[in-house]
């Protein structure tokens, strides 16, 4: 609904419409690649997933989540230019910038995915080949292989680590910033604007970083079967089943063409 209300509403043919519309793929896409298959394993009663079809899934999953991630960076620096720089907002958030930004995202990210997946399934596994997840994950995999071979995964886990560390310091002094210029706004009306304009984001990332942060970096003393199932949960299924309802309850544009597309789907179905 949220893609389709915005490429139909010219309204929304802005770039932060433009970032949530992709955010919105991101999310489809990084829900797809998990619970399909985990619903068609326990409606026929099995737990089999075929090597390329895991490796496939590793690759998707580390795709997704990054540009995702990304992705959130970049909406951060959107909002800060419209609210801490906003008579230059068309000019630095032009439509080429807008585009050179969200490919820069997917670009980035795909590469990422692809060093990850052909790093971690070029380790040999010497233990078992049952992955104790519902979907192929990367910590999971690595307990399968040998205990020095999975060294080079963990650098390049470490290093994508140090990356996202410093997209999230980017992202906190953007809303320093933002709150900062915001808290000065003489209008109530102004600051209630500014403020649900980053406040959904803000949920986003915390709730994207917070779950995703814990999944991967979590020390070993604390890792079980049923702790594993839930931070998994957590950030494979909660953020992108999430993200739409809380963009679309806070931003009154959205609800308005959600609403007018609700109706002309209605409308034309009734006719």
């Amino acid at each position: 609904l949220i893609i389709t209300a915005v490429a139909c509403n010219h309204r929304l043919h802005s770039p932060m419409y433009f970032f949530l519309l992709n955010l919105s793929l991101l999310d489809l896409g990084s829900i797809s690649t998990t619970v399909p298959k985990s619903m068609s394993n326990s409606l026929w009663d099995t737990t089999a997933i075929s090597y390329s079809g895991c490796a496939a899934q590793v690759f998707l999953v580390v795709f997704f989540f990054a540009a995702e991630y990304s992705l959130l960076t970049v909406m951060a620096c959107d909002r800060y230019v419209a609210i801490c720089r906003p008579l230059h907002y068309g000019i630095i958030m032009s439509s080429r910038a807008c585009v050179k930004m969200a490919a820069a995202a997917w670009g980035s990210s795909f590469v990422n995915a692809l060093l990850h997946s052909g790093n971690t399934f070029s380790i040999p596994l010497c233990q078992d080949n049952a992955v104790d997840q519902f979907f192929c994950e990367i910590p999971q995999i690595l307990k399968l292989s040998c205990s020095d071979s999975y060294l080079r995964e963990v650098g390049l886990i470490v290093f994508s680590t140090c990356l996202f560390s410093g997209c999230f310091i980017f992202i906190v002094l953007s809303y320093v910033q933002i709150f900062t210029v915001v808290l000065r706004i003489p209008s109530e009306q102004g600051r209630h604007k500014a403020f649900s304009m980053c406040l959904p984001h803000l949920a986003v990332v915390f709730l994207f970083i917070s779950t995703s942060f814990f999944a991967y970096l979590k020390p070993p003393s604390l890792s079980s079967p049923s702790l594993d199932l839930a931070v998994a949960v957590l950030y494979a299924v909660v953020p992108p089943a999430v993200n739409p309802l809380i963009y679309s309850m806070r931003n009154k544009e959205l609800k308005d063409a959600l609403r007018k597309l609700i109706s002309w789907t209605f409308f034309s179905s009734a006719i």
